[in-house]
Formats: structure tokens, sequence, C-alpha cells
């Protein structure tokens, strides 16, 4: 097969490798802007975990000190009530012969195991 040496020939080859080229430029384009978005995509899914991650541990420890501060306030409640109890001179000679096995004249302290 010999090649026609004419202008119209060598226009047509030309078209063609500048289609070629540009092609191929678009084509390394494309695999460049995808890549960039598979990478920012990927970055965007990871710090996406990551606060999911914190955010849960946010969750348990808000949990945690909300129980802990239930506890609190209920110990704070009986620690009212004993200090009222407190200012009850009854309650103090029943405590000092409870916790110190004090008695009334006369009485006689029984000390009976606990179960």
């Amino acid at each position: 097969m010999t090649k026609l040496a004419s202008t119209y020939a060598a226009e047509q080859e030309e078209k063609q490798r500048r289609a070629s080229r540009r092609r191929r430029i678009l084509a390394i384009r494309f695999a460049f802007w995808s890549l960039l978005l598979a990478v920012v995509a990927s970055v965007l899914v990871y710090a996406l975990h990551l606060q999911a991650k914190t955010v849960d541990a946010k969750r348990a420890e808000k949990e945690r000190l909300t129980k802990q501060l239930a506890e609190l306030k209920r110990q704070k409640k009986q620690m009212k009530e004993e200090m009222k109890r407190l200012h009850d001179d009854d309650y103090i000679a029943e405590l000092a012969r409870k916790k110190y096995y004090l008695s009334k004249d006369g009485e006689i302290i029984f000390v009976l195991p606990e179960k």
C-alpha cells in the first residue's frame, strides 16, 4: 500500500493525530480528577468516622456523668436528712448508744451478730 502525497491526506493524518492527542489528554485529565475526587472523598469519610467515634465517646461519658450526678444528688439528700436528724437530741442519744455501746441508767446492751 502506498501513500498518496496529497495535502488532503496530510491534513487528515494531522487531524487524526490531534484527535488522538486530545483524547489522551482528556483521559489523563479524567483520571487525575477522578483520583483527586476519590482522595477527597476518602478524607471526608475518614473525618466523618472520627467524628462519629468522638460523638459516641461523648455520649457514653455524658451517660456516665448523668448517673454519677444522680448518685451524688441522692447522697446529698441523705446527708441533709442526716443533718436534720443530728439536731434532735433523742436521735443523737440513740446514735451514741448504737455506735459506742453507751447505755442509759439500768439499761443492758445486747449485741447481736449481723446476718
